[in-house]
């Protein structure tokens, strides 16, 4: 009896010996982000000691640096990027995958692929396709919204202007569609050779499309010609049913039918109703717009499948705030050094700044920015939560 238990257990001990390797063999997981400038990301590492300034973000700041101030770099996690730089880009994600020019920069892809990894706990592979200044509506155009159409009055103001028409529309035709295809072609690309950018994958444990990320827009919002309505009710309509052609089209192209969809609105320069004076006459534009791109996650076809996230509210008021008062000192000086009243220019400007700003403060002024407003002022505070922010939205979609 005791014999026949042994060989009992023994046999139990190798059948999950056997089944251990088969359990353990998930499939990669693949996500796939996409956009324009702000997904290429202008955030330069000069930004980061600024986020452990503030209690809230100083642990995403532990999860993006090592103990000795170097970025980390994700050992799980792999990465093929284009666009962001002349050449493909490709590796285990770190701080540098994002706007080549004047870096190294991050995008949301960097704390994207950091928590998306701790939710998962898995091996992850990020395809990275982002181009600056491009538009939905003709670069990015999906094949089902159809060819790009001229309204009548842009057509007539073009003969009137003296303009090839005929040229202008062949051009158009030629440039409708063009990133989009780039995007739908590095990816495949790239998951036909995965074991290229991602060394230690084995083709048997196969992979799954996971999710894809959306971050674009700046090029339509301020696109007044194929747009001639924004700032009004439905203005910018036409985006929303193009954001919806592309998650379709994305799916269709990609095989994979119910891929899980995060968008991210644009929030440049943080929630409207939080704008300053001077910055007032955008509101009906920004949030038209900002409504616009979120509306496609209310489509019953995408319930559960498609979120928005608003990336507004990752702004940086207290830098905002920061800025707009170094702004009156800087004013102030120049009168004074105009009016004859001042010799050094530099030195008052930093007497003043001396005195009315701490030296938390003026850290957070002097590090806490390094692009323009619409780059999400180039802040790793500020993208380093938007990345994360897709992250959790991404793992709630795959959760349902």
């Amino acid at each position: 009896m005791k014999n026949r238990t042994k060989q009992t257990l023994t046999t139990c001990v190798v059948a999950l010996a056997l089944l251990a390797p088969v359990a353990a063999a998930k499939p990669l997981k693949v996500f796939i982000l996409s956009g324009q400038s702000n997904m290429q990301g202008h955030a330069r590492l000069s930004t980061f000691d600024v986020i452990g300034l503030d209690p809230e973000t100083a642990p995403m700041l532990a999860e993006m640096r090592n103990a000795d101030g170097t970025p980390r770099v994700c050992e799980d996690v792999w990465i093929s990027s284009i666009g962001s730089a002349d050449d493909e880009q490709v590796g285990k994600l770190t701080a540098g995958f994002g706007a080549a020019q004047r870096g190294p920069k991050i995008g949301p892809e960097f704390t994207f692929g950091i928590y998306m990894q701790k939710f998962l706990d898995e091996p992850i592979l990020i395809i990275k396709t982002a181009w600056g200044g491009k538009s939905l509506n003709t670069d990015f155009r999906p094949p089902s919204a159809g060819a790009f159409e001229f309204r009548d009055e842009q057509l007539e103001a073009f003969a009137e202007q003296g303009k090839d028409v005929d040229k202008i529309k062949a051009e158009k035709a030629a440039a409708t569609g063009h990133f989009y295809r780039l995007m739908i072609e590095h990816t495949k690309m790239v998951l036909a050779d995965i074991k290229r950018v991602y060394p230690d994958y084995e083709p048997d444990q196969g992979y799954e499309l996971a999710g894809f990320v959306w971050f674009q827009g700046w090029n339509d919002m301020v696109d007044g010609s194929t747009y001639p309505k924004r700032g009004q009710a439905g203005g910018y309509d036409q985006y929303s049913e193009l954001l919806a052609h592309l998650i379709r089209d994305v799916r269709k192209d990609l095989s994979a039918p119910d891929l899980p969809f995060v968008i991210g609105v644009m929030g440049a320069g943080g929630p409207v109703e939080k704008y300053a004076p001077e910055k007032q006459r955008y509101a009906g534009i920004h949030s038209g717009f900002r409504n616009a791109m979120a509306a496609p996650a209310a489509l019953p076809e995408f319930k559960d499948k498609v979120t928005a996230v608003l990336t507004e509210n990752y702004w940086d008021l207290e830098l905002e705030a920061l800025r707009a008062k170094d702004k009156g000192i800087q004013n102030d000086v120049k009168a004074l050094k105009k009016a004859g009243e001042i010799e050094d220019e530099k030195k008052a400007l930093e007497g003043r700044r001396t005195e009315a700003f701490t030296t938390r403060e003026l850290q957070i002024l002097t590090e806490g920015a390094s692009n323009f407003e619409f780059h999400y002022l180039g802040s790793g505070k500020i993208l380093g939560q938007i990345g994360r922010a897709f992250a959790e939205a991404m793992a709630e979609l795959m959760k349902k």
